[in-house]
């Protein structure tokens, strides 16, 4: 047997193979959930809920959704091109940081302003530390996929000392959470970047080794 890619796939393939990816997975998850003596219609209902019931909730959904889907939506394109990049984790530390730094003292600019400004500067940081390994791939021949891989460990060292060190916050009972800057512009708050430094604290969420 020999797997062959379509010459063309219309657009009810298109539209309908996501459709029973989601199906099918909600489904076995549902045959989980029986197994464990709940019902998957309550266990749903409490998923909806808990990511939508709210405005709370659709911010704080929202909050951690935009920086997956910008990180998917990077290694995509690049997948595209043929280049396997595998480092947009450690692309996506460096722009939250970058945004962290500017957003929160370094620029005054007008609400409207300054969200659009963040977003930028934080993909234009992670874009120009791609350079790193484009010029190794380039000019040494160093495999993109080895290069982007370990350079996520390097920005994790990094972003680990931030919120250890320079930014930790002394008010967090010991938890890497960065502390809190003047802040020079009133963003709405359903957007991901209204507290600039909740950027850097969610990468620093993660369990880091202790310094």
């Amino acid at each position: 047997m020999r797997l062959e890619p379509r010459d063309s796939v219309n657009l009810g393939w298109q539209i309908g193979a996501p459709l029973l990816a989601v199906i099918a997975s909600m489904a076995i998850c549902s045959g989980l959930i029986l197994w464990a003596g709940a019902s998957p219609l309550s266990a749903w209902g409490l998923l909806l809920k808990g990511a939508l019931g709210s405005t709370f909730a659709l911010t704080e959904t929202l909050t951690r959704a935009t920086p997956l889907i910008f990180t998917g939506l990077a290694a995509a394109v690049a997948f595209r091109a043929k280049l396997w990049n595998i480092g947009g984790e450690g692309q996506f530390y460096v722009g939250a940081c970058m945004a962290t730094w500017l957003g929160t003292g370094m620029i005054t600019l007008p609400a409207w302003l300054m969200i659009p400004f963040l977003f930028l500067s934080g993909a234009l940081a992670g874009g120009l530390f791609l350079l790193i390994p484009t010029w190794l791939k380039t000019r040494l021949k160093a495999d993109e996929v080895v290069t982007t891989l370990l350079l996520n460990f390097v920005v994790l060292l990094v972003v680990n000392w931030l919120v250890f060190g320079p930014w930790k916050d002394p008010m967090a009972m010991g938890w890497p959470w960065a502390g809190p800057r003047p802040h020079p512009s009133s963003t709405a708050p359903c957007c991901p970047c209204s507290c600039p430094s909740r950027a850097c604290t969610w990468v620093s969420s993660w369990p880091w080794p202790a310094p």
